[in-house]
């Protein structure tokens, strides 16, 4: 499955630039090397929708994308909003010190947010920003899907055990999706997954 449509709406460096909230949200976290972008621009099926950079921690912005989902799920249309990576050793501490204001302060901000996507190796697993992310999310009462991307580098027998390591290392009581935006494995269940999100 695939979007119908996907374009940028906005991107903002700090609060004052977000968009008026018009449409549900669903927002994409994870670690600067993650393959963030990659999965936004496999779940529309539109390369290069949301950049891609051989530069991990480049991206300082959060940025709106207004997705029509695929039709099959009946979903009205919703923001992708992509989140600024975290958790890159070659980006300077004051720099990943400032994103963080700027995550939180959009997840905090009232907008209508439906859940977001923690998006995490499968070759490295969950470590301490992610379990953060977690507690986080819980403490504020926004819903959170975990997924395991980059599965298609994994042996087949290796992905269901480390999608498993995930979610033993998070205490998750759903089962982590196995996502591969280059082979395209898990996207469907990945759209089934945000579509619960929306019906909630």
């Amino acid at each position: 499955m695939r979007a119908r449509a996907a374009e940028l709406t906005t991107s903002a460096a700090d609060r004052a630039g977000f968009p008026a909230p018009s449409v549900p949200e669903i927002a994409f976290a994870g670690r600067s090397n993650v393959g963030k972008s990659s999965i936004i621009n496999a779940l529309t099926g539109k390369t290069g929708l949301a950049r891609t950079s051989n530069a991990p921690g480049r991206t300082r912005l959060i940025n709106w994308f207004m997705v029509s989902p695929p039709a099959a799920l009946g979903m009205p249309p919703v923001h992708f909003v992509d989140l600024p990576g975290y958790g890159y050793a070659k980006v300077s501490r004051s720099m990943r010190e400032g994103w963080k204001p700027l995550i939180e302060a959009y997840l905090v901000s009232g907008r209508p947010l439906l859940g977001v996507v923690i998006l995490v190796d499968a070759r490295r697993g969950a470590e301490d920003e992610e379990g953060e992310l977690c507690e986080f999310f819980q403490a504020h009462g926004i819903a959170a899907v975990v997924v395991a991307t980059k599965i298609d580098k994994l042996a087949k027998a290796q992905r269901k055990l480390a999608a498993a390591a995930i979610a033993r290392t998070l205490k998750l009581s759903r089962p982590v999706l196995a996502v591969s935006a280059r082979s395209g494995d898990g996207l469907d269940d990945l759209w089934r997954r945000l579509r619960a999100l929306a019906k909630k």
